[in-house]
């Protein structure tokens, strides 16, 4: 049977034609998917129970679900979400006074293997489809509401996966969470983070996107980048320096760089006078600093408190838009590297 989700309002009333139904009965069922959010077509209470009967033979709702959560004890909540094909992704929704941020997976697994992410030790399983990255933002926005009594403000694509390595799923998420028949969130709340693949920065570009671009950055040379994130060797820095300049001039979105510190390998002033050098080359609104977690499989540490002050006070004194991100839900391996929960079909 087919996904319905995948079936455009178009598709739908050409198909109610064709039953000889009536055309609103189509835009009612496009209502209770995208607006109300159901499962299950006996929910869809103003059909008929023959025209639900009808849709339940030929489609499916496969929605996903939350398999469990954890609370952190600053307030961040991590989900751990079943597909619909029993693999598992996680999703982070994180709470402050001014935002309620959600942070998004975007494949089972991940293909590139950096270093220092948890994620990167796991194998690519698939993509996840549109729909689903699409209920990962539903699903925390119920939860944003039922806890904290506010809704989703912002949407972070940096957890489990590489986005542009699933860029039409993504964009094709991105264009319906940001549509008024789904949840009509702005795109300039909306963040896609990527390793650094310069081809696909560049088709972001020429597609004209709407939302902000972070580099995962990490090293400012290429011989210290190469050696975390093998993605470097095929995308070098100066490629995308010219991919990220290019993504500016056709979009004028903003861009960040994301930067871990890691212990006696990127943290020294040599490091933060590169990290100066390549910040001038790009037309960068912000460079955020970001505390390591640590996990099991990597041998990375995090600076000292007062190295990573220095750092961040060199920064200040070139006039760095810089920021240094507190860690959040550390206690639940829900911070930022820290997403791996070991992907299995579930015991029936």
């Amino acid at each position: 049977m087919k996904n319905i989700r995948n079936s455009s309002l178009q598709d739908l009333e050409a198909l109610f034609k064709e039953w000889g139904e009536s055309k609103f009965r189509a835009k009612q069922v496009y209502e209770w998917i995208w607006q109300k959010h159901v499962g299950d077509f006996s929910q869809m209470t103003n059909l008929s129970k023959a025209l639900r009967d009808k849709l339940s033979e030929q489609f499916t709702i496969p929605k996903v679900r939350v398999h469990h959560s954890q609370f952190s004890s600053d307030g961040t909540i991590k989900n751990r979400l079943q597909l619909h094909d029993g693999h598992f992704v996680e999703s982070v929704l994180i709470p402050t006074e001014k935002r309620m941020t959600v942070c998004v997976s975007s494949q089972v697994g991940c293909s590139l293997a950096c270093k220092f992410c948890a994620t990167g030790f796991l194998p690519r399983k698939r993509n996840m489809d549109f729909d689903e990255i699409v209920d990962e933002v539903t699903l925390a926005n119920e939860q944003s509401l039922q806890h904290y009594g506010k809704p989703v403000t912002n949407i972070v694509f940096m957890g489990m996966g590489e986005p542009l390595l699933n860029y039409k799923n993504v964009l094709k998420a991105i264009d319906k969470i940001t549509s008024p028949d789904c949840l009509g969130m702005s795109p300039r709340r909306i963040t896609v983070s990527t390793a650094g693949i310069s081809k696909m920065i560049r088709q972001l570009g020429d597609d004209g996107v709407r939302f902000k671009l972070a580099l995962s950055l990490h090293a400012a040379n290429d011989t210290k980048r190469d050696k975390i994130m093998p993605i470097n060797e095929t995308s070098n820095l100066d490629e995308l320096v010219d991919a990220l300049n290019y993504f500016y001039q056709k979009t004028k979105n903003e861009i960040t760089f994301e930067y871990i510190l890691f212990k006696n390998f990127n943290d020294s002033a040599k490091d933060a006078d590169e990290l100066v050098k390549l910040y001038r080359r790009v037309p960068v609104d912000l460079v955020n600093i970001i505390e390591y977690n640590t996990i099991d499989k990597a041998d990375f540490t995090k600076p000292d408190d007062d190295v990573t002050e220095s750092f961040m006070r060199y920064l200040e004194s070139k006039r760095v838009n810089a920021r240094l991100r507190r860690s959040r839900g550390k206690d639940i391996d829900a911070a930022c590297g820290q997403l791996a929960n070991v992907d299995h079909e579930v015991s029936q």
